[in-house]
């Protein structure tokens, strides 16, 4: 089957990105992809980071799409109806790009009318506008049929439309990442001694609640002895806040704050050397972040929002607590006190069914 691939995909960074590019990764095995990413994505000035890209590229990707240039929508819309697929499948996970997505399946149907299937990493933003939902519900319009990965996105799709035609498959776990390293081979990269270390991941943005997990380290450190937080990845926000906030709750000296993205080849370092991630979120859909702990066998803490608990086993893959830092700080000391080995184990089972076969052929019920 040809089969047309929107969205980004790297050198673009994020967890759209890598999605889509593992997403592709999969479906090549039997089916022959073409790839049409962004030439822009997002405009500098709506943009919070310091970087759109990475080093880590993708050579098989078109760059076509600028999202706010319609001439260049159209552009879009001609090139994917002289390949002529029998599948287009959209990323869709912000508002903002319903406008350029909308124009361009319109003018696909028109054209050679393939299968459009969007999988839908989220539907409601996190900080929603009145607006957001007329332009998803225009783009959703447009479409045959949708991929949900959590219980949160398949209500917000039925809200939109409650005869959506849709599957539902958990998000799958990353195997971009590289292969494990021993916990004490990732230490000595990243010049970690032999503390109980507490990782948090990922874009920092106000709904993924850092400000919980700093509150939770005071209360920590009246109870667990030797243990270090790592908070590793770009701020959309400002830094000095999470600085100050450590400082302020006499906690500074067992957090090491490191606002930077990190490269692919970098991630299994962090993972690896760590013996939790915690994902305290205020909010959510769902978090890319699991699969990549899952990847390395490293259990997780997480918040009970959204769908982050569906893919934690309590007391088995991880832990589920409510947002808040004395629930937070009580998963990580019930963990420390757990059989930790036997999370590993567990981990190794459970994530069998995640996988992006599973996954795409989800994806192929839909074409029947």
């Amino acid at each position: 089957m040809k089969i047309a691939l929107i969205g980004p995909f790297p050198p673009y960074r994020g967890g759209i990105s890598m999605f889509n590019f593992s997403l592709a990764k999969e479906l090549q095995k039997h089916h022959e992809i073409h790839k049409i990413s962004f030439s822009l994505q997002y405009p500098k000035i709506f943009f919070p980071g310091k970087s759109q890209k990475s080093s880590f590229k993708d050579n098989d990707s078109i760059e076509i799409i600028n999202s706010i240039n319609p001439f260049s929508w159209s552009k879009v819309a001609s090139y994917i109806n002289m390949i002529s697929p029998e599948l287009v499948i959209f990323q869709y996970w912000m508002p903002f790009f319903a406008p350029a997505f909308t124009s361009i399946a319109k003018k696909i149907k028109k054209g050679t009318n393939p299968k459009i299937i969007v999988n839908c990493n989220n539907i409601v933003p996190h900080e929603p506008r009145k607006i957001d939902s007329i332009l998803t519900r225009n783009f959703f319009k447009q479409c045959d049929s949708f991929i949900v990965m959590s219980d949160t996105v398949e209500k917000d799709l039925l809200n939109i439309n409650s005869q959506s035609i849709y599957r539902k498959t958990p998000h799958p776990v990353y195997n971009v990442f590289g292969k494990s390293l021993r916990k004490n081979e990732a230490r000595k990269v990243l010049k970690i001694g032999n503390e109980r270390l507490i990782l948090n991941f990922g874009l920092i943005r106000h709904y993924k609640g850092l400000d919980i997990l700093i509150k939770s380290a005071k209360i920590l450190k009246k109870q667990l002895d030797e243990f270090k937080i790592m908070v590793v990845g770009e701020c959309y926000e400002n830094e000095s806040k999470y600085i100050k906030m450590a400082k302020d709750n006499n906690v500074d000296d067992v957090i090491d704050f490191n606002f930077d993205f990190i490269p692919n080849e970098n991630v299994k370092h962090f993972f690896c050397a760590s013996d939790l991630v915690v994902l305290p979120y205020k909010s959510a859909t769902q978090s890319g972040i699991v699969p990549i702990a899952y990847h390395f066998n490293t259990p997780v803490v997480v918040s009970n929002v959204g769908g982050l608990p569906e893919n934690v086993e309590d007391t088995k893959t991880g832990i589920i607590c409510e947002p808040n830092p004395e629930s937070i700080s009580n998963g990580i000391l019930n963990y420390f006190d757990s059989d930790m080995f036997s999370y590993k184990e567990n981990i190794k089972e459970y994530k069998k069914q995640y996988t992006w076969k599973t996954f795409t052929e989800k994806i192929m019920e839909l074409m029947k």
